[in-house]
């Protein structure tokens, strides 16, 4: 099928430049066409240390959830063996309060409390992390004790119910017990 290209009339310095112009193009085009099927090998970049930021902890408590109970113990093996720094103490607390392995708040608190008072420059970055990991972890605390006072409640409710269904049985079994009064029958013989 022929293109047609309508060609407006040009002098003989545009017609030379508009040549040249296409023949970039076209040249541009190649190289892109021929980098884009390349196989060449893309250079890897070096793997990194862990960056120790606020946000990295946050990628590591999405993490927790994706990893098994026995993942999660070999996590903890892990945090205890490494240097105590605040980016490894708000992991452990975060590992400690994690709904998937036995929770121990208290520990965790504490933890959180000690990024908190600390002084290091490193600490910083994670004090309002600390802070909000502080203040989930004392609302669930609160939260246990209330639903804990109201299962205490509960299960004080149903053992006075079974005291008092104990008692109406035992009344009904006397009632039931007691020989029934003889009627009194009058002189004419009609009963009461």
């Amino acid at each position: 099928m022929p293109i047609f290209v309508w060609k407006y009339p040009m002098s003989s310095k545009h017609e030379h430049f508009s040549r040249n112009l296409r023949g970039l193009a076209g040249g541009f085009l190649l190289v892109l066409v021929m980098t884009g099927c390349s196989t060449a090998p893309v250079a890897k970049k070096p793997p990194r240390q862990e960056e120790q930021t606020p946000e990295s902890a946050l990628t590591y408590y999405q993490e927790l959830g994706r990893l098994t109970p026995g993942a999660l113990g070999r996590e903890r093996t892990i945090l205890v063996a490494v240097p105590q720094t605040p980016y490894t103490q708000i992991r452990m607390a975060m590992l400690l309060g994690h709904p998937r392995v036995q929770q121990d708040l208290g520990k965790a608190l504490s933890l959180l409390d000690s990024v908190l008072k600390s002084t290091d420059p490193a600490a910083v970055p994670f004090q309002p992390l600390a802070r909000q990991i502080a203040d989930n972890y004392l609302e669930r605390i609160k939260l246990e004790g209330q639903f804990e006072k109201q299962a205490q409640t509960l299960r004080e409710s149903q053992r006075k119910a079974t005291e008092l269904q104990e008692k109406l049985d035992s009344l009904a079994d006397i009632e039931r017990t007691l020989t029934p009064r003889s009627r009194a029958v009058r002189p004419d013989g009609a009963k009461r």
